[in-house]
């Protein structure tokens, strides 16, 4: 069975743990392929709410195994903490039994969280992900695979500090790294994680040769791929497609299904362009009714009007095979709703997102205007999204205007939506009906 790839299809953000955790149900398999703890994925299942950083959202399917994957870097002070938390609710612990670590994964260590706590520019969440990964580009990073091997050197202890403590010093820091704490770390993280180190990539290739099926999930969203987004207030790894078997461990060819991931609106977290962005009664409403907060940071996020330029150039790093529109309820209340469908930029009419964010900056959005649908409590979206797919009704059962705008994004986009989401609930979630 081929793998489901499924990706954030704005600035992250967008419900991939949602969709995740149900489709999983069905999985044997899921693998996170990049990014670190500057993820965060909220699962709600009724009265709870568990919020992710690293693990996969399938932990919640018992009969799935987990893996963190080789592109990814990992806090594992951080991974702790939220298998923890997990034991606390589920009492289980899935190290090494199914949850792994790919030996190929690098590693967080404070000196990077020190480094990125020093970014006033970009934004970051200041979790150490983009000095780790400089420290993976430059082939000095320390991996999982590689803790065995240094644990007892003395002279790796003895340079690394010396390196880490000169770059530091260097970037004005006031913090520094002994040779001690470093020891203690590398020690602890052997400790507590030799049990699941493994050759990940090996494991998803078998179980895909055995016809089981794996999901890749992705973590942030296009926009905020290294090389495609919006640089340079993009993260610091490639969050699309091609990076999906490649930070799994496994060759494209096993890829059959991607899902992209879409609000019914867009957010943002952080600096950088928004041409939608909204600063008034419409913006407000959505930040307010969609709980428009980081599931990391807790900061709040910029909301604007679905942007289909964006979508556009998310399709084609991607080839999407399907949208899951997700927080479609929000939208309920609002007299009118707009789609960007081109941008205005000194004057011109562009179809396409300029590489330049100061060009971006720039950019005014071009609107098509379409009539909004009444509000409904959560507890209505559940019951309408459960009479949907008890009875196979599909979109049909939304109000008349709510599947128009459905329609109208599928045609500006070029790609069906798969599902669409009416509340943060596992079963909040109407599949499209043929």
């Amino acid at each position: 069975m081929p793998a489901t790839v499924v990706l954030g299809a704005q600035w992250g953000d967008e419900g991939k743990g949602k969709l995740v955790d149900r489709i999983a149900e069905q999985a044997t398999w899921v693998a996170r392929f990049q990014g670190g703890n500057n993820a965060g994925h909220t699962v709600v299942l009724g009265d709870q709410i568990l919020k992710f950083h690293l693990l996969p959202s399938g932990i919640t399917r018992k009969e799935c195994n987990l893996v963190l994957g080789d592109g990814m870097v990992i806090d594992p002070w951080v991974l702790d903490t939220e298998l923890k938390n997990w034991q606390e609710s589920s009492g289980e612990d899935p190290r090494g039994d199914r949850l792994f670590v790919s030996e190929r994964a690098h590693i967080i260590l404070p000196f990077h969280r020190y480094l990125d706590g020093l970014d006033k520019k970009i934004g970051t969440t200041g979790r150490g992900i983009g000095p780790s990964y400089a420290d993976k580009i430059n082939r000095i990073g320390l991996r999982f695979g590689d803790v065995e091997e240094v644990k007892d050197n003395d002279e790796w202890y003895e340079s690394t500090v010396e390196r880490m403590n000169a770059s530091l010093a260097a970037a004005g820091c006031q913090d520094r790294i002994t040779k001690e704490g470093l020891t203690t770390d590398v020690n602890w993280i052997w400790d507590n994680y030799s049990s699941c180190i493994n050759n990940t990539g090996l494991m998803i290739d078998n179980a895909l040769k055995m016809n089981e099926h794996v999901i890749l999930e992705g973590a942030q969203g296009c926009l905020l791929d290294i090389d495609q987004g919006t640089f340079p207030y993009v993260t610091s790894s490639v969050t699309s497609r091609g990076n999906a078997s490649h930070g799994a461990g496994i060759h494209p060819g096993h890829i059959d299904e991607v899902i992209g991931i879409t609000k019914a609106y867009i957010t943002r977290v952080g600096n950088g362009a928004m041409p939608t962005e909204l600063l008034d009664e419409a913006g407000d409403h959505l930040g307010t009714v969609g709980h428009e907060f980081g599931t990391t940071t807790g900061r709040k996020r910029r909301c604007g009007w679905f942007d289909a330029v964006v979508m556009r150039h998310a399709n084609r790093i991607n080839g999407f095979t399907g949208l899951a529109l997700t927080k479609l309820d929000v939208l309920g209340g609002l007299d009118e709703l707009n789609i960007c469908v081109a941008y205005e930029l000194d004057g011109k009419e562009i179809l396409e997102m300029p590489a330049s964010a100061t060009a971006l900056a720039r950019c005014k959005p071009v609107y098509v205007t379409m009539p909004g649908f009444p509000s409904q409590t959560l507890i209505e979206w559940l019951g309408i999204a459960k009479k949907a797919n008890d009875e196979k009704l599909g979109f049909s059962i939304l109000p008349t205007a709510a599947q128009q705008y459905i329609k109208r994004i599928e045609a500006i986009v070029g790609v069906p939506c798969s599902s669409v989401g009416v509340g943060p609930d596992r079963d909040a979630t109407i599949d499209r009906v043929e």
